[in-house]
């Protein structure tokens, strides 16, 4: 029987669960990101990231640090509502959510062999905290392409602009 929520780790709990996989000789790939309105881009996006190991985390931004990010009407879904929908992907082992802006802490407490991110980011432009924490850790940072025309922006916008998207019925 499957159940989505055994696969969301609480960050106290993300030290026991890492260790597991290193005992186990699995190497972990870890993104993160806010994931608000999951699109096709992220699905492209969260298999090719797993591809690269044994196991794929997904570090979550919690909902202050979100609208903190993108502003005051993000996130459109709380957390728990994100965190589900994304463990319940078969290419996601397990997601955990944190509640900085920034994913350095959470970098440092998960020490992924790859750190993955998309194709708006360079080395150069990623947080070099983060950068930092993966690094430190012996971790690889792997930049994948960007998607083009797929974002949670662009999803917003169609949906909320005059002419945008038009639901029969409504």
């Amino acid at each position: 029987m499957f159940d989505a929520q055994t696969k969301i780790v609480a960050l106290d709990e993300l030290s026991g669960w890492r260790e597991g996989l290193r005992e186990r000789g699995k190497s972990l790939v870890v993104t993160n990101g806010c994931f608000d309105l999951l699109h096709a881009g992220h699905i492209r996006y969260l298999e090719s990231a797993r591809n690269l190991g044994d196991a794929l985390l997904v570090g979550l931004n919690g909902d202050e640090s979100v609208r903190a990010l993108k502003g005051s009407g993000r996130p459109i879904n709380g957390a728990s509502d994100r965190a589900l929908v994304l463990s319940a992907l078969g290419c996601v082992d397990a997601v955990c959510e944190f509640p900085e802006r920034r994913a350095d802490r959470f970098l440092n407490i998960a020490r992924p062999d790859q750190y993955v991110k998309g194709g708006d980011y360079t080395l150069e432009t990623l947080d070099p905290n983060e950068r930092s924490a993966v690094e430190q850790h012996g971790g690889q940072i792997i930049i994948l392409s960007f998607v083009p025309g797929k974002s949670t922006t662009a999803t917003i916008q169609k949906i909320s602009s005059e002419g945008g998207l038009k639901l029969p019925g409504i």
